[in-house]
């Protein structure tokens, strides 16, 4: 089965829930995971930004990718995010963590330091020689500084454990260009909640989203009728979201999402510097989203 296959529709970006103390809070982690699954995402996504991977240590990273496993039990895949811009430190890294289980490797594209389109192949090439799975490369340039072209994207879509791509330049063009020459099998996935539902109807295989945190329920649904060409119903609940896309990102990711699951009282609204919480006036927006909308989590497993 292709990696296409495995992880079409919604990816969740998993946040990373923490104690007053700024420990990882693994039982809120937990009700995390059950939380998405229980909604219908279709894979899940560890230590990601939305996960706050910049602050999280080497050994917190190894220790939640395998409490990951363990909660997750099978049920969904789960792609885990190993990126930065130390291409040797990258590819020690892959040969080091727990990747038994993991259906993929979600690897970010080189932040500050800016490498041209060819230092962004060798890159993402000496990453995908040595990992024991397939990479998805993750073209974020408003974080990362330096777009990674479709040309680029398409030459590294010819190498053998280079499965797909994370889009979210926001470049409509770009995003059709690769569509129209990806290979057979290379996933393409929006990377960027508000774009996802015309991003698919243009022929994206799903999003790896932020929003799937807080409303999952809605946004897969609304990920699969528009994968099943309902773009009509499709619509319609993406029309209902477009408030709560504005509100997860005026200020900070995850900072948004982190103030509707405190709301949902999922996990304590804490957030590690340089990254602070939602400010009050937007938490307190957040709160009347919910209660206007009657939205009500699952009950989580303990």
């Amino acid at each position: 089965m292709s990696l296409r296959t495995q992880l079409r529709g919604t990816g969740v970006a998993l946040i990373t829930p923490f104690q007053n103390n700024y420990s990882v809070d693994y039982a809120g982690l937990g009700r995390m995971i059950d939380f998405v699954i229980g909604n219908g995402v279709e894979y899940i996504v560890s230590l990601g930004t939305t996960g706050e991977a910049p602050t999280i240590a080497k050994e917190e990273k190894k220790k939640i990718v395998q409490y990951t496993y363990e909660k997750v039990n099978s049920r969904v895949p789960v792609v885990v995010g190993i990126g930065g811009n130390n291409t040797a430190e990258i590819a020690k890294e892959l040969k080091s963590f727990p990747l038994d289980e993991a259906t993929a490797v979600l690897s970010v594209s080189p932040y500050y330091s800016k490498p041209s389109q060819e230092g962004l192949y060798q890159h993402y090439v000496a990453l995908a020689d040595v990992s024991p799975r397939p990479v998805i490369l993750y073209n974020v340039p408003g974080r990362t500084g330096r777009n990674l072209a479709a040309d680029t994207t398409l030459r590294l879509a010819e190498h053998a454990n280079i499965a797909g791509i994370k889009e979210a330049a926001g470049d409509m063009m770009q995003c059709m260009q690769i569509l129209k020459h990806r290979p057979e099998g290379f996933l393409v996935s929006s990377g960027d909640d508000a774009l996802g539902f015309p991003q698919i109807a243009c022929g994206m295989d799903g999003v790896i989203s932020v929003i799937a945190n807080c409303m999952p329920r809605q946004f897969s649904e609304m990920v699969r009728l528009a994968l099943a060409g309902r773009l009509k119903e499709a619509k319609s609940i993406n029309d209902e979201l477009l408030d709560v896309y504005e509100l997860l990102f005026v200020e900070n990711n995850p900072a948004g999402v982190k103030s509707f699951l405190t709301h949902l009282g999922l996990i304590e609204n804490i957030l590690r510097l340089p990254v602070l919480p939602l400010s009050d006036n937007l938490h307190q927006k957040a709160k009347v989203f919910l209660r206007k909308q009657s939205v009500i989590p699952v009950v989580p497993a303990t």
